[in-house]
């Protein structure tokens, strides 16, 4: 995965898989726990990856 040269096909798998491990927007918080609620963003995204420990498929 280290090559130089990377496919485009492949350079947006991995930007997709990059998007993964993201928060989600703050104001998600609010609008599903309520207004006083602290919670963190990361809680809540869809997939949790990390890139030392997962590996990808792309």
């Amino acid at each position: 995965m280290s090559a130089r040269f990377k496919p485009k096909a492949k350079k947006n798998r991995l930007v997709r898989a990059g998007k993964q491990t993201r928060w989600a927007p703050f104001w998600t918080v609010p609008k599903i726990y309520g207004k006083g609620k602290r919670v963190h963003p990361g809680r809540h995204t869809k997939v949790k990856r990390n890139w030392r420990r997962d590996r990808t498929d792309a």
